[in-house]
């Protein structure tokens, strides 16, 4: 006979006991939550942003690999998703995403295959493409395939990441492009946020102008297989400098102008919310701004010492560069219906596998048992800790539970 207890589905981590939940009360901790009010909010005000500049909205899946958020993200006027990989790719297409810019080279036969027949399958697929060894990799495999893939040529920074350094090299692989018939170049591809030191802003503006010239010219040379070329960039923190370059240059007429930005669907509650200050400096008649919507919950742990606890919280579950968790809000059980403590005067000084360590003030009211909701630097780095992420309403109130496909 098998035994009884091989056969219970293990707990996932972070899901209610039962339904209907409230993540205080039915909620095994620790366990990410997403807030439905700022949650909306985002995904209007990013894409009404995009609108107002012309621009097409293509955000980054890579965030949160959550399907669930990509239909919303569509729903609210995306143009597609944004993704790294061939795997992400077909995750994305296997749970109704028709169209996705990859926005790296497409290497390896077996990731050409997965992309292949997810072109088979009717996805509308990008990638780019920075080398000639590439694009004649990639010309061999979908020329055997019967297929056409469509690339843009990334352009790069000295000293950055992926792409073409000069317009030397952009000649180069326009020519090698143009001997694979099964490769059609529809555009060009950038990434400002390698840009760092000196006058950022001014950089800034200048690579996005450098975008717009070399697809303007590839568009005059006649090379692009498009009848509105894309050129694209941007990520979550200067997505305002793009914008203004596409809008400058009132390419919405004869070009598809793509925002790629991938964090603000949550955004955060310090690196991306000094970059949203920043954004308002800059524009100091932008109306609203984007607000925090991921938290995780832990309890208290222990209190060792005075001016210590220790809570249940660690690498697993939360993101931790380049900031430590920030803890906001302190619930106390024995107290269910009080207003929770405002507790961001207090400041978390490490963090292990499983704990995080939390200077407290001495005299604070705080007991084992208790729960603490912590903010997070980057979400991208706490939503890849978690399969299932809660959707909660003001109340805790556990609308949905969201998955993740990392």
């Amino acid at each position: 006979m098998a035994d009884p207890m091989t056969s219970l589905a293990p707990p996932q981590k972070g899901t209610p006991l039962s339904t209907p939940a409230n993540l205080l009360a039915d909620v095994p901790l620790p366990a990410a939550a997403i807030f439905e009010a700022p949650l909306a909010h985002n995904l209007a005000w990013m894409q009404r942003f995009a609108d107002d500049h012309g621009a097409k909205l293509a955000p980054h899946g890579k965030t949160t690999m959550a399907p669930a958020l990509f239909k919303r993200q569509i729903e609210a006027g995306a143009w597609g998703i944004t993704l790294a990989t061939a795997v992400q790719t077909v995750a994305a297409h296997a749970h109704g995403i028709d169209r996705v810019l990859m926005v790296n080279q497409l290497v390896g036969r077996p990731n050409m295959t997965l992309i292949a027949d997810a072109i088979e399958r009717g996805l509308e697929y990008y990638c780019v493409v920075d080398g000639a060894d590439n694009v004649r990799n990639l010309g061999r495999y979908f020329a055997e395939r019967g297929l056409t893939l469509n690339v843009l040529i990334e352009l790069g920074i000295d000293g950055g990441r992926c792409g073409c350094r000069d317009a030397e090299q952009v000649e180069a692989l326009v020519a090698a492009i143009a001997e694979q018939p099964a490769l059609a170049l529809v555009g060009i591809e950038g990434y400002e946020g390698m840009i760092a030191g000196g006058d950022e802003i001014a950089a800034v503006r200048a690579y996005g102008e450098r975008l717009v010239d070399t697809v303007r010219k590839l568009q005059a040379s006649g090379v692009l297989q498009r009848e509105a070329p894309i050129v694209t960039a941007s990520g979550s923190k200067w997505f305002d400098l793009i914008a203004e370059a596409f809008d400058r240059a009132e390419l919405r007429e004869h070009y598809t102008p793509v925002l790629r930005p991938g964090c603000y669907v949550v955004h955060d509650h310090r690196l991306y919310a000094g970059a949203m200050d920043a954004v308002k400096s800059r524009h100091p008649g932008l109306e609203g701004e984007l607000k925090p919507a991921l938290e995780v919950f832990a309890h208290v742990q222990s209190l060792p010492e005075p001016g210590l606890a220790i809570v249940a919280l660690g690498k697993r579950d939360i993101g931790h560069e380049p900031d430590l968790p920030l803890p906001l809000r302190l619930y106390s059980p024995a107290t269910e219906n009080a207003t929770p403590t405002d507790i961001s005067t207090w400041r978390t000084t490490h963090i292990m596998d499983q704990h995080v360590f939390l200077e407290v003030p001495a005299d604070a009211e705080i007991a084992v048992g208790d729960v603490i909701a912590f903010g997070t630097s980057h979400p991208c780095l706490t939503f890849d800790k978690w399969r299932r992420l809660l959707l909660v309403d003001e109340r805790l109130e556990v609308k949905d539970i969201l998955e993740t496909c990392f």
